[in-house]
């Protein structure tokens, strides 16, 4: 492996067997990518594209059915035992124990990464202060805000100073505030501790400001990889997009295919609300001719918008659908149905 590659993975396939009348699931289907060293990754790509299962197999919790891959220099498959050894791991859910006062916590954390007592009293009280929960290190994790126990959480998957740290959707759930400092340790630890982070997440605002680079999957097949401006500047033009109030996604359909300059058109209706995405080489003509047709049609809409290319544009135009809102309270960045044009 690259010196300077944390991780490299190479056509892994992963097939879940078929049960009774079940079919086989083939969630990898030869993905392959790498990721440098000291850089924070993000894992993009719409419920089940394969992230969750290319996580599992870098972290050990499961095994490929062909392929390989390496983490912090070790086979997955032939030394696990070394990569848990250099792998810090946060899942969605709580990891820490309400019983117990945050230091406690961190203090058997490191004790199970076979850390000595000493030396995990010392390592406890470090990250208590380097994630601002020193004041509240006596107090039973149980009284903890939602982003002081995420914080705790990312604190005991360092316990052992791992090369590599996998964080799943690690600000689902939290306000604005908490999601902030939360963004703010993960670009620290990144930076000051040249600590590889592997990040999956639902918020596209999170993946573009934190990811020095991305990966977006799909049907378990690497999609693109860049940098997010690099993703961005692949898209030419303007992007336009209206909110539709209880759309008929064909009467929608129809009234743009007049509006000329329009491409990669995509309509999505779900219940009383929909979305009209599409991209334009000139945002101020089409603009008007777009609230025209939609006007001659009788179809109701919002908030019309012109920007310049998102990532939610990319992923758009990779997948076909935009991505979840998860201020929506769904918490799970579900995608809709989307209509192409």
């Amino acid at each position: 492996m690259p010196e300077n590659n944390a991780i490299v993975a190479r056509d892994l396939v992963k097939v879940y067997p078929g049960r009774g009348r079940r079919p086989a699931v083939r969630a990898l289907d030869g993905l392959g990518f790498s990721v440098a060293a000291g850089r924070v990754f993000g894992l993009l790509g719409p419920n089940g594209a394969g992230k969750s299962t290319t996580t599992k197999i870098l972290t050990t919790l499961s095994r490929p059915t062909s392929g390989s891959a390496t983490v912090a220099g070790h086979d997955v498959a032939a030394d696990p035992a070394a990569v848990r050894a250099a792998i810090g791991y946060v899942s969605q859910g709580v990891s820490t124990d309400a019983l117990l006062t945050a230091r406690e916590n961190l203090e058997i954390a490191a004790r199970l990464r076979g850390v000595g007592a000493g030396d995990a009293r010392g390592r406890a009280a470090h990250l208590l202060d380097e994630f601002g929960l020193a004041e509240a290190s006596t107090r039973p994790v149980g009284s903890f805000s939602g982003g002081m126990r995420r914080r705790l959480d990312v604190a005991a998957a360092l316990v052992h100073r791992p090369r590599v740290l996998f964080l799943d959707e690690p600000t689902t759930g939290l306000d604005p505030e908490a999601r902030a400092a939360m963004w703010a340790e993960i670009r620290r630890l990144s930076g000051e501790e040249a600590l590889t982070v592997v990040l999956t997440t639902h918020y596209m605002e999170e993946a573009d400001r934190l990811a020095d680079e991305l990966l977006l999957v799909n049907k378990g097949r690497a999609v693109v990889q860049g940098t997010p401006d690099e993703l961005k500047a692949a898209l030419h033009g303007d992007s336009l997009r209206v909110s539709l109030v209880e759309p008929d996604a064909d009467a929608v359909r129809a009234a743009i295919a007049r509006v000329p300059g329009l491409r990669d058109v995509v309509i999505e209706a779900s219940g009383v609300d929909g979305v009209l995405a599409a991209r334009t080489d000139d945002a101020s003509a089409a603009v008007g001719a777009v609230i025209g047709a939609l006007d001659a049609a009788g179809i109701r809409f919002g908030q019309v918008a012109a920007s310049h290319p998102t990532l939610d544009d990319v992923y758009l135009h990779f997948v076909g659908h935009t991505f979840g809102d998860p201020s929506t309270g769904s918490g799970t960045g579900e995608l809709t149905e989307g209509v192409a044009a």
